[in-house]
């Protein structure tokens, strides 16, 4: 009886906890033991869990981008986005960002799919949603994105009801300023257009009118057609 007992409490995986230092896989082990935990990333080799998302800080303004980026990805074949998707970074990051905008691999991106269905790399465009989560948000979680090659970073601090948009340019984040109108336009997916206070005032009928005009430019129309032209996307 000691012997299987002590064979059991060996098989026993431990459990997550914010804190923890592990080894990407040794994340990704306990992660899956822990079925009653939502969400958990970890960033330069810590693990953060996440604690209940409120709905005014957390909640709504998600709901905001993703409706803003997912119109996008609907109207920019090549281009794919995707929620809360788990990220796996290198090999001391493994987070899980509020919302993914990314070009798909077969038409140039710089990402890749794994076998078993995880991100793997960066992916071009990353938001996150900084409630609770701020000081790693604008911290560790920024150098770790722009170390990695993370293109665009955009960080909604929704207590202070601010919003953030980071190029990546020679190896350092640039933010990128509203033009007189109010528009931040993406650098990298063309036509991605923001109307920031529209955003900030969760006005997604002046939202999604600034983004029918980017994705009617002709930047954007020049932008769809490199991509379709790469005999590898099939769609």
């Amino acid at each position: 009886m000691t012997r299987l007992g002590t064979e059991s409490h060996r098989n026993q995986t431990p459990p997550l906890e914010s804190g923890d230092r592990l080894t990407r896989y040794e994340f990704e082990r306990r992660y899956n033991a822990a079925t009653h935990i939502k969400k958990a990333e970890l960033i330069e080799g810590v693990v953060y869990v996440a604690s209940a998302l409120r709905h005014e800080q957390h909640g709504k303004p998600h709901s905001r981008v993703v409706t803003w980026l997912g119109v996008y990805q609907a109207l920019t074949p090549g281009v794919d986005s995707s929620t809360e998707p788990t990220v796996r970074l290198d090999l001391d990051n493994e987070p899980q960002p509020d919302a993914v905008l990314f070009i798909q691999p077969a038409a140039g991106g710089q990402i890749r799919l794994s076998e078993d269905g995880y991100i793997e790399g960066a992916p071009e465009l990353i938001v996150e949603i900084a409630a609770s989560s701020v000081a790693i948000d604008t911290g560790s979680k920024k150098q770790a994105y722009r170390r990695n090659g993370v293109r665009e970073y955009v960080i909604w601090q929704s207590y202070e009801n601010e919003l953030e948009w980071f190029q990546l340019m020679e190896g350092d984040y640039v933010r990128l300023m509203p033009d007189r109108d109010g528009i931040i336009r993406s650098q990298v997916f063309p036509g991605l257009w923001l109307a920031v206070n529209d955003l900030l005032a969760s006005n997604m009928v002046g939202v999604l009118e600034v983004l029918q005009a980017g994705v009617r430019s002709p930047e954007h129309q020049t932008f769809v057609q490199q991509l379709t032209a790469n005999t590898n996307f099939s769609g």
